[in-house]
This record gives structure tokens, sequence and C-alpha cells, in this order.
């Protein structure tokens, strides 16, 4: 199959979606597909070779975050071309509600067009406001995904139709890498290894919970430490711990694939504090992976990764007390650790990308046989 796939936002700053769409391509190409990208970004930026440049990205506030997303006519041009030159059989849109290329693509593709959509939300003004012409446009879209059951309830009420359910993909196996021995605490010894991954400026991440936490931690078990990875403010971050804290604690910054993957191997617990606007939880299913026993967030869809509590532990979002008290009593109950370790690592298998390749591949067929009706975009935006 030759397969189109566009990415809402920029390759620049990675993100759960900008991963999600990597790995797919790379897991399809592995199955002897043709796959082209399409995704924000210049000419000049440094891209894989399969990804295609729809233009600069702008920075726009959305759901909790910052989407790096492109939008226009001179877009538009870029998809159109990249529509005609790419021949195919199937084009697979992520996120198809956002502003950006994605739309695009679906306003002017002429195959069957694919949408995967990632996003959780009580409300959101934009898709009220322009629900009208998102229904209209959506009317063309033969095949829809849905991450997770509460991506798939945003979809319902803000925009109506159903999708199938597959989850992000995860390639299992490349997490079981050995710990970091610079990382590993003796927990014998009162200590322990925390960590946290994730954007340190974003809120809905949850970090200022567990630095809240972390001193009621530290205090009970003064040899304990906390790994923070990720983008963003390292001494706003510092700032908010106490002075007697602030050695316990380092921060790794950005990190990549293998470093993520070390990090979360060498954890006794790792802490995912999130306070809201979380879809999925891929992070979770790496630590689960990694072998690290999860300490989470009571969202639905964290407690949806962790089936409920048999695969990691859950604390009530926002509530540093708790937090602080579920992580010590995961420290302190070694057989737990172990309990929770074997039985994620046999869990997360059902988001290996072996099993949801198969289960996309499935929706591109069945699109190939209900595809809709070429649609140009209103005139309004592009003009004629």
């Amino acid at each position: 199959m030759r397969i189109g796939i566009v990415c809402p936002y920029s390759w620049e700053v990675p993100g759960g979606v900008q991963i999600h769409v990597r790995d797919l391509t790379e897991a399809l190409q592995e199955r002897g597909h043709v796959v082209s990208v399409l995704a924000p970004g210049e000419e000049d930026q440094e891209l894989p070779d399969y990804v295609v440049p729809a233009g600069r990205a702008m920075a726009l506030p959305y759901n909790g975050s910052i989407a790096r997303t492109s939008f226009g006519p001179v877009v538009a041009g870029r998809v159109r071309r990249w529509l005609s030159q790419g021949e195919f059989d199937v084009v697979h849109v992520h996120e198809p509600a956002s502003f950006s290329v994605g739309l695009i693509a679906v306003w002017w593709a002429d195959v069957p067009v694919v949408a995967t959509f990632h996003t959780a939300m009580v409300r959101s003004r934009m898709m009220n406001g322009f629900s009208a012409l998102l229904r209209s446009t959506f009317e063309k879209i033969s095949a829809r995904i849905a991450v997770s059951e509460e991506a798939r309830t945003t979809l319902v009420q803000h925009l109506g139709g159903d999708a199938v359910l597959i989850p992000n993909g995860l390639y299992v196996d490349r997490m079981a890498v050995d710990p970091n021995p610079s990382w590993v605490a003796d927990t014998a010894a009162g200590g322990g290894t925390l960590s946290f991954l994730g954007r340190l400026d974003e809120p809905r991440k949850g970090l200022s919970v567990l630095l809240d936490a972390w001193p009621g931690i530290h205090d009970a078990r003064p040899a304990a430490r906390l790994l923070v990875a990720g983008r963003g403010d390292v001494e706003e971050a510092v700032d908010r711990l106490p002075d007697e804290h602030r050695d316990s604690v380092e921060f790794l910054g950005a990190v990549d694939d293998s470093t993520k993957a070390a990090m979360l191997a060498s954890s006794d617990v790792y802490v995912a504090p999130h306070v809201g606007g979380e879809s999925f939880g891929i992070v979770l299913a790496e630590a689960m992976a990694a072998g690290a026993p999860v300490l989470a967030s009571d969202l639905p869809a964290f407690q949806a990764v962790l089936d409920g509590g048999v695969y990691g532990e859950r604390v009530p979002a926002g509530d540093t007390t708790a937090l602080a008290d579920r992580a010590l009593a995961l420290l302190d109950d070694d057989a737990r650790r172990v309990r929770l370790r074997t039985a994620a690592r046999q869990g997360v298998r059902r988001y290996d990308w072996s099993t949801v390749t198969t289960d996309i591949e499935a929706v591109y067929e069945m699109a190939t046989e209900t595809a809709g009706t070429a649609q140009p975009p209103p005139t309004w935006i592009f003009g004629r």
C-alpha cells in the first residue's frame, strides 16, 4: 500500500502524537508499505527522510498545552502538492479537528481517509464554534480511530459519529534495558529511586504536585532520589523545592529514547501525577514495559491503562499527601513492587506495535471499501 500520514504538530518539539506517527510509520515500512508523512515544518529543518515539511509552524494554546501547527493558503498548496505526488491508496490524518495540515488534507484528499483522534477534553470552544464546518467535512472520512475511550467520547460529544478503539503503540521489547547503576538507590538502606517524565512547565503533567509531595517522601527516606526528565524551565522547578531537598532531585532535561528506557528501568516507582487532559497515557505503558512499578493519578485514561489497579497503583489527582503516602508504601513493600512489575510486563503486550499495526492495517482495508466523496475547502478560508 502507498500510505500518506498527516501529523498535525511540528516534528521539532516531540510529543505523544509525533512519536505515535513516527513509530507507526516505521512499523508500516517494516511490513513493506510505502509511507510518506506530512508535518508542519520548514525545508531547512532536520527531518527523517519520510517526512515532508508543510510550512512554518505557529504556536497555539490547545488543551492545556502549546500546539505547533501549520495552516493557511501557502500550507494548503503544499498539502495539495503532497497529495498529488504521493498517489496514495489511503491517507491517514491524525487529529483532523485541529486547525492544521490534517484538516486541509481531509478537504483535498480524493482517496480514502482514515482519521485518528487522540485528544480528550470535557469542553472545547473551538470545536463547538466550528462544529458545523467540522461535521460536514468529516462526512468524507471513511474510518475513524480513537486511541482511548476518553478520546472517543470527545469525538462523539463534539462532532458526532463514532470510532473504533485502537490504542497508542509501543515497541515493548525496546524498553527492556539494563538499569543505569548511577541512578539505582538501595531501598534497603532507606533509599529508592522515583522518576517523572513530562514537560516541566505544562501544569496538567502535574510536576508541581510531585515536587510538593517530595519533601515528605525525602524526610521519611533521606537516601531516596527523584529523577525528572523533560523539557522546560528547570530553574523554576528547582525553586519550588526547599533548599534541603534540592540535592536529592536530578533534572535530566529532554532525553532520548534509550535514556528514557534506562531511567525507567532504574526506578523503584514511576510517578505520573498528571491532573487532567490525558486521553491515553503512553508513558505509563513505557514504564510498565521497562519494569518500573507505576503510581499514577486516578484519571480515567490512566485507570484504563492500569486496568483498574491490576498493573499499577492509583492516587487521587492533585492530592500531594496521598501521593507521598502511597509512594512511601510502595517503597516499603518489595513484594508489591515485584507483583506489579511482573503483571505489568505481561499486560503491556497489548500495546505492542505488532498488534496495533495489524489493527490499523485492517482499518485501512475497510476504508478502501467505504471511501467518501472529495469535498473542496470553504472559499472563505482559502478563496477560490
